[in-house]
């Protein structure tokens, strides 16, 4: 997400990345064995493949993070990541992701993202909102759980705010328009084209 600019943050209070991978991770348990075929709020995702996008992403962050390319890790993580048990893949990646980031100077290190070298805090709040944008999802997908920790909206929010509209990457719909005095989660989903059911 926001892959066109860099933070102009000096320090900041810390990314609620455990948190957010605590969030989805509680989710993701929730799941019964009838949902994985059910819609999300990604038009083109069902549950299954929105858990599977999210164990991709945390598979990617320990090869980033010594320093592999792109093109290095090829298509590694392509197609299905989470075989014939979901959650232990989840639980895998999450933990192996973690642990990655938890290295000391993981956020000063040069990350090679797809569109160019980001710097570690960089790839870590990217990381961290996207989480957070897909937890709602698999919770409106799921029906389960569709409120998020205030912190990580906070976070999150911050972050989408700062990144404009987001609809001219194509990944996202265009905002919708809330009102002034819409609580956060409904203004950081309407900033990523989503309707806070409530």
């Amino acid at each position: 997400m926001a892959q066109r600019r860099q933070h102009q943050r000096a320090t900041r209070a810390g990314t609620p990345y455990p948190e957010a991978l605590a969030a989805f991770g509680e989710r993701v348990r929730l799941i019964t064995p009838d949902q994985w075929d059910s819609p999300t709020p990604c038009s083109d995702w069902t549950v299954r493949d929105l858990v599977n996008h999210l164990v991709g992403e945390q598979l990617w962050v320990p090869e980033l993070l010594m320093g592999a390319t792109v093109s290095e890790v090829g298509g590694r993580f392509d197609g299905d990541v989470l075989g014939d048990d979901p959650l232990a893949a989840w639980t895998d990646a999450a933990e192996a992701a973690r642990q990655a980031w938890a290295v000391p100077g993981a956020t000063e290190l040069t990350v090679h993202l797809s569109f160019g070298d980001v710097t570690g805090q960089y790839y870590l709040d990217q990381l961290t909102t996207d989480l957070v944008i897909h937890t709602w999802d698999l919770a409106e997908g799921t029906g389960r759980l569709t409120r998020l920790p205030a912190e990580l909206v906070d976070f999150a929010l911050g972050e989408i705010t700062g990144y404009g509209d987001l609809s001219a990457s194509g990944l996202f719909d265009p905002p919708l328009p809330v009102t002034d005095d819409a609580a956060p989660q409904t203004r950081l989903l309407a900033l990523t084209g989503r309707r806070d059911g409530g």
